[in-house]
């Protein structure tokens, strides 16, 4: 029993001392830091590009709004990459003005290959492109996207992640659960360790990577699920950070039904798994080698997914022991249980709070989210114990119920500006 008891202290310790550690660097999201100086003052140019499997329903909504940016429209160019599509994918973006490369292949599926059969094609052409941005299919972007992230890349930073938001936040308690959860991890994780100094990580859209960055290795070379943590992970070790644009907004389509959301974030976590099998001693390594903050936080971030939950699991596992053994009573067992239970679950709701009204959002369209965000969050969860045992891979197109354009999201944000400022 003394060998329980130690145990779980010193399970007890590395938790708080790791969260201790994440409320800390939060907090730097409070600060506003001086914006960089600029290191070049010119316009560059830019590709966007758009991988696509049988998005004929939305593509073409992305398209226009990349059209519409307001940024010199002979300085970019829009590419579709028809992934193995069986629809009118490939016709409805050339329609719409994009050029588009069409790939059929069997064996290599994911984003992350068609990005990468693309991206060698313009290496090999020698392509006279400064950098280049990643877009989902359903996403549509603001007109200032492109403009923004120029200034970023004229500040000197040549990985950027831009700020992702949600399109259809309240047509269920699912997507309310996305938009809380993307809300709170850019202010919280992200904007914090960008105003630290330390690395943001890629949201697998809404990006810009400079060209000159992936023609060294060929491509993107990404091999999981999460190319978009992996390729993060990739320049961590290599003691690059990220920058992260809060200007440069794109608005992403989230699934609607938990049977969609349930198979997304299975894969989502599969892919972190692989991530950790891959990385998680390269980045230890890296930590140890480099000794900065910045890559001692890119490894707290691999050990802090799948490896904390499991830690948190023994942790309650020899609570339940300790009782059997009659090492701590009743009412003992319950008080530890509720000291995992309420973090875990109510917390969450005060934090989505915090952020929104740091971020002037209406909170009144998102109290049915708000509410259910425990159960979203409790059923990733769920999701994280099954990958646990169960890997599955099989990519769901997600279901485009309503069809929204960028003139749609503006005028929505105009109207809770409104009010808002009517409030004040």
């Amino acid at each position: 029993m003394d060998y329980l008891y130690i145990l779980r202290e010193a399970l007890v310790w590395t938790i708080t001392i790791f969260w201790l550690y994440q409320i800390m660097v939060s907090l730097c999201s409070l600060v506003k830091i001086k914006d960089k100086p600029l290191k070049v003052n010119k316009e560059h140019k830019f590709m966007a590009i758009i991988p696509a499997h049988n998005e004929e329903a939305v593509v073409g909504n992305l398209v226009e709004s990349l059209k519409k940016q307001n940024y010199n429209k002979e300085l970019y160019d829009i590419y579709v990459i028809a992934d193995n599509c069986t629809d009118n994918t490939a016709k409805i973006a050339k329609e719409a003005g994009a050029i588009v490369y069409e790939r059929f292949n069997n064996t290599q599926k994911t984003k992350g290959y068609a990005l990468d059969w693309f991206l060698q094609q313009k290496i090999e052409e020698n392509a006279s492109y400064d950098a280049f941005f990643v877009f989902d299919a359903d996403n549509i972007v603001d007109p200032d996207f492109i403009k923004n992230m120029n200034k970023k890349l004229c500040q000197g930073e040549d990985v950027v992640q831009g700020y992702r938001d949600i399109k259809n936040p309240t047509d269920s308690w699912i997507t309310a659960g996305y938009a809380i959860f993307y809300w709170t991890m850019h202010r919280f994780y992200h904007l914090a360790r960008y105003n630290l100094g330390l690395s943001p990580l890629l949201n697998g859209t809404g990006f810009m990577v400079k060209f000159d960055v992936i023609k060294p290795e060929g491509g993107l070379k990404t091999v999981t699920l999460t190319e978009d943590i992996e390729f993060s992970l990739k320049r961590i070790i290599k003691g690059k950070k990220l920058g992260w644009a809060t200007d440069a907004i794109v608005y992403d389509e989230q699934p609607v039904g938990f049977q969609q959301s349930w198979s997304q974030r299975s894969r989502w976590t599969v892919g972190h798994i692989q991530c950790i099998k891959e990385y998680t001693k390269q980045l230890a390594v890296s930590a140890k080698e480099k000794k900065t903050m910045m890559n001692f936080d890119g490894f707290l971030y691999i050990i802090g997914s799948i490896p904390m939950f499991i830690i948190t699991l023994i942790l309650l596992a020899t609570n339940f022991l300790m009782y059997a053994g009659n090492g701590m009573t009743e009412i003992e067992l319950i008080i530890n249980i509720l000291r995992y239970l309420i973090p875990t679950f109510l917390l969450p709701i005060g934090t989505a709070l915090i952020v929104m009204l740091l971020d002037r959002r209406p909170i009144k369209p998102m109290v049915k989210g708000l509410v259910c965000y425990p159960l979203f969050m409790g059923s990733w969860l769920l999701i994280n114990f099954k990958c646990l045992f169960k890997r599955e891979t099989t990519w769901e197109k997600i279901d485009h119920v309503r069809n929204i354009k960028i003139g749609d999201v503006e005028e929505t944000e105009i109207e809770e500006t409104v009010k808002i400022l009517e409030k004040v």
